[in-house]
C-alpha cells in the first residue's frame, strides 16, 4: 500500500497527474487549508488561477477532497492549483435566506447520522438527513449514541421507531463510554474508507471520534439535562485517521439542515410511501380526496404514519421551493453576466 493510499486514494481513481503532486484535504479553517499527502502534512493556500477561475463557492475545496498541488518544500506549504472531481459530496444550503450551497464533506463512503438516544432523538430529523445523504452518494448509517444512559428497552424501542422511518439503513446503538456498538460501527471504517459523522451539538460525534482514535484528540462538553442540547464544541470540519486505518471527518453540529437538492433521493428515502402511491387508482392521484387512494388507506389501516406522510409531503414541498430559488438566481446571474459582457463590448467598440 502506498502513502496516497492510507488516506483513501483508490486505484479506480487513478489519473493522468502525477502522484507526488497530490494530497487530500485533512481540515478546513477560512481561508488556510491543511493538507496530507499520506507521508506529511502541509499548510495550504489558493492559488491565483484557481481563486480566478472558480466559479462559486463549491468548487472551492472541502474536507476529504483530492486536489493537486505545488508543494514548497523548504516551508512545509503548498499551493492548491486544482480540485480533482469528487465521487460523493454531501452538500447542504447555507444557513439564513442566502440561496447557497456548502459542501460539508467530499469523496466519502458513508455518513453516520449521529443521533444520541435522550431527548434529541428525533424521526423527522434522521429522514432529513437520509435524504441527504443518499443524495450525497454515499451510504448512510443511523448511529444512536449514549446507550449507557437507557434500558435495554427503551434502546430496543427507540431502535425500532428508527427502522420504521430508515428503511433499509443500518441502525447502530452504541456507547462511547462502555464501547458497546463500537466493533459494529467500526465494520463500517475499514483501511482506506472514509466516513463523516454528521448530526446535532451534543450528540457525541467528538466523544466518538476520541474513542476510535483511541485518544482524546477532539474537545467535548456536557449537554444540559434539562432538554439534551449541546454547545458547539467542534467549530470547524477535520479527518482523521484511525489506528485500524479506516477515515472518519468530524463535523460541527448543526442547527438545522436545510435542504439544497434530493429529488432524485426522495423515492429512496421514503421507499414506503411510493410503494403505496404506486397503488392508487389514478397514476395522478394527489392522495388527499380521490376514490382508490391506496396511500389513504394504509395510514386508515395503520400500515403508514399519517406523520411519516405529511414529512414526505413537506420535504417535497421544500426540495421545489428551493429548485425555484436556485433557478431564479441561475437565471439572474446569467443576465448578469451578458450585461457585464454587453458593456464591455459597447466600451470596446465606442473607444
Amino acid at each position: 500500500m502506498n502513502q496516497l493510499e492510507k488516506i483513501g486514494w483508490k486505484e479506480y481513481e487513478q489519473t493522468n497527474i502525477k502522484e507526488e503532486s497530490l494530497a487530500r484535504v485533512i481540515t478546513v479553517q477560512k481561508n488556510s487549508f491543511r493538507l496530507s499527502d499520506g507521508n506529511m502534512e502541509w499548510i495550504a493556500h489558493l492559488s491565483g488561477k484557481f481563486l480566478n477561475e472558480a466559479a462559486s463557492s463549491v468548487n472551492f475545496p472541502t474536507v476529504g477532497d483530492w486536489v493537486q498541488v505545488q508543494k514548497l518544500l523548504d516551508e512545509k506549504k503548498a499551493v492548491i492549483q486544482e480540485v480533482l472531481p469528487r465521487k460523493s459530496q454531501f452538500v447542504r444550503k447555507v444557513a439564513g435566506q442566502k440561496t447557497e450551497a456548502q459542501i460539508v464533506a467530499a469523496n466519502i463512503d458513508t455518513v453516520f447520522i449521529v443521533n444520541s438516544l435522550n431527548h434529541d432523538l428525533n424521526m423527522r430529523r434522521i429522514e432529513r438527513y437520509i435524504l441527504a445523504a443518499y443524495e450525497s452518494g454515499a451510504s448512510p448509517v443511523v448511529v444512536l449514541t449514549k446507550r449507557d444512559e437507557c434500558s435495554e428497552d427503551e434502546v430496543s424501542k427507540a431502535v425500532l421507531q428508527v427502522e420504521e422511518v430508515a428503511i433499509g439503513v443500518p441502525v447502530i446503538a452504541m456507547s462511547s463510554l462502555t464501547g458497546e456498538g463500537i466493533t459494529d460501527l467500526l465494520e463500517y471504517l475499514p483501511i482506506g474508507r472514509t466516513a463523516a459523522l454528521l448530526g446535532s451539538s451534543g450528540v457525541g460525534k467528538s466523544t466518538l471520534v476520541n474513542t476510535l482514535m483511541e485518544q482524546k484528540v477532539q474537545v467535548t462538553k456536557d449537554v444540559r439535562e434539562a432538554d439534551s442540547k449541546g454547545r458547539h464544541t467542534t467549530t470547524h470540519r477535520e479527518m482523521f485517521v484511525l489506528p485500524n486505518g479506516g477515515l472518519i471527518i468530524d463535523t460541527p453540529g448543526m442547527r438545522e439542515l436545510q435542504l439544497w437538492e434530493g429529488e432524485s433521493a426522495i423515492d429512496t428515502t421514503f421507499q414506503d410511501v411510493e410503494q403505496f402511491a404506486a397503488l392508487c387508482r389514478f397514476n395522478d392521484c394527489s392522495h388527499d380526496t380521490e376514490p382508490g387512494c391506496r396511500v389513504k388507506e394504509a395510514i386508515e389501516i395503520g400500515e403508514l404514519t399519517q406523520e411519516r406522510f405529511l414529512s414526505y409531503l413537506k420535504l417535497q414541498r421544500e426540495l421545489a421551493y428551493e429548485k425555484r430559488k436556485q433557478d431564479q438566481r441561475a437565471q439572474l446571474e446569467e443576465k448578469n453576466k451578458w450585461k457585464k459582457i454587453s458593456k464591455g463590448l459597447k466600451k470596446k467598440y465606442k473607444n
